[in-house]
């Protein structure tokens, strides 16, 4: 009857352990989501601040009286190279784009030049790229938009 007893004893330790593994393994999967979620989060909110950013400098070029010299060749034309490393606001690279300061970032406008039928609007149009960054934590978010004096043609996000 004895030997009994610890049959019982042992299946039931054996039991006991198989139970720890399980909610052990749960615990880990639980926090590993949890981290998952949490820089996914802080991935959209760098994304909406950086359309904030986006926003203020759009609202700039749409603004009454501005005015902005064209681009001097192709290389002051180009995509600023310097917005994925950029770190503040101020002048900086290749591009010669001035980096302004908006809410949590910083923008830079480019004047591309004039262009006709932009997006199948009428007339013509001076096309403007404006460039946001913004830095939260480790994560870097660069969007840039191209925009006439009335509307935004096209949005993009750069890696």
């Amino acid at each position: 009857m004895n030997a009994e007893r610890g049959a019982v004893l042992i299946a039931a330790l054996a039991f006991l352990v198989l139970v720890t593994l399980l909610a052990t393994s749960s615990m880990q999967n639980a926090t590993l989501q949890e981290k998952v979620a949490g820089s996914l989060q802080r991935r959209n909110l760098a994304l909406q601040a950086a359309e904030t950013v986006l926003r203020t400098g759009e609202a700039q070029v749409v603004a009454p009286g501005f005015l902005l010299p064209e681009c001097s060749g192709p290389a002051t034309c180009m995509p600023p190279p310097e917005a994925l490393t950029l770190s503040g606001a101020g002048s900086g690279g290749g591009s010669g784009v001035n980096w302004l300061a908006g809410a949590g970032g910083v923008y830079g406008i480019q004047h591309l030049g004039q262009t006709e039928d932009p997006a199948h609007g009428n007339g013509t149009a001076s096309l403007y790229r404006i460039t946001a960054v913004v830095i939260q934590g480790s994560s870097r978010t660069v969007l840039e938009s191209i925009h006439t004096a009335e509307r935004r043609i096209m949005w993009r996000q750069r890696q």
